[in-house]
């Protein structure tokens, strides 16, 4: 991988992180921003590993299945930290 490769996955992760923090059910706001993410950067990775394994090829365009598919993965990446780091919140 070379400079510009990883520059984008960490692009593409923040945004895919994101939208995987969004469409994850219930409150998962209780995850820091560093680990959305990496949430989201590891989406993306194995997304792109589903996506070939099926046998995905790149295209000329956008590969929405692709992307699709990464927003699930992030969707459960961020459910899985969720659970697993969150910061509790309590009612005072």
């Amino acid at each position: 991988m070379d400079i510009l490769e990883i520059a984008i996955t960490i692009f593409a992760g923040l945004i895919i992180g994101i939208l995987g923090k969004f469409f994850a059910p219930g409150d998962k706001d209780n995850i820091p921003i560093w680990l959305t993410i990496l949430c989201g950067i590891g989406g993306v990775v194995i997304g792109l590993v589903i996506y070939q394994a099926f046998g995905g090829q790149p295209t000329m365009g956008v590969d929405y299945i692709r992307w699709a598919i990464s927003i699930v993965v992030a969707v459960i990446l961020v459910m899985i930290a969720s659970v697993v780091t969150g910061r509790k919140r309590t009612k005072a």
